[in-house]
């Protein structure tokens, strides 16, 4: 079994906030496949169903974001599973909005809901980020993770919650730089591999250990005539260097 917990806090106050965005993932997940009702189980709603032929069960942790870990963690206790077992999907301020980035481990970047599974859960899972972009300023930190998507926030939040949804059986297949590359290119950016290629064409034809400027000197230096008639008189008027 493969749990895919959604980071958020519950109630309709918080919703629309960019800091559940991890709720929101998973009922986009939960809308595009054959997944049970939602249910109350673990301080947490939870819905069981099948992705690529393997059983997943959706979580959305109802103990609020810094206790989230309690739950998922009491729910992989139950079903006896791992950290390698476990997604969990929850919002990065340091990524710009729209952009994903999926990993396992790493540190919890003061993410408060990600100590608190990194305490319950061990921290070898699998972390799929969600981009909102950062406000810029330190100070507006705090009401821009709690508050709500703005109307032009659709443009790139539903193609990405679509993509993600219509893909998830790549997180069973364990298929993560393809879901990337989905996501990527459904926000009308490029696939990792691709922008991958034409770096590495780019570095081939760069020349090694030769300036700009040194290049265009050596292009542009005239040829020397080293024989004939003309050779013969230069060398008689300003002599042979090599002697």
């Amino acid at each position: 079994m493969l749990i895919i917990a959604g980071l958020g806090n519950p109630g309709g106050k918080y919703a629309g906030n960019r800091h559940n965005i991890g709720f929101m993932a998973v009922d986009a997940i939960h809308r595009r496949h054959s997944f049970s009702p939602w249910s109350r189980k673990f301080r947490a709603e939870i819905a069981e169903g099948e992705l690529g032929g393997e059983k997943v069960l959706l979580i959305k942790p109802q103990t609020f974001m810094n206790l989230s870990g309690e739950a998922v963690g009491e729910a992989m206790r139950f079903y006896k599973l791992q950290p390698a077992d476990l997604v969990a999907i929850y919002d990065e301020l340091d990524l710009p909005a729209g952009k994903a980035r999926l990993k396992t481990g790493g540190g919890h970047g003061g993410h408060n809901g990600i100590k608190s599974l990194d305490a319950h859960c061990g921290k070898e899972y699998r972390r799929l980020r969600l981009g909102i972009g950062h406000p810029g300023i330190k100070e507006m930190v705090q009401n821009h993770v709690l508050g709500d998507f703005a109307k032009a926030d659709k443009a790139w939040l539903e193609p990405l919650l679509d993509t993600l949804a219509d893909n998830a059986d790549m997180l069973v297949r364990n298929e993560d730089s393809q879901l990337m590359n989905k996501i990527a290119l459904a926000l009308g950016g490029k696939a990792e591999e691709e922008k991958q290629r034409k770096d590495n064409k780019t570095t081939e034809k760069k020349p090694v250990g030769q300036s700009h400027i040194h290049q265009a000197r050596n292009h542009n230096q005239p040829k020397v005539l080293a024989t004939g008639p003309m050779a013969d008189i230069l060398k008689k008027m300003f002599g042979n260097k090599g002697e």
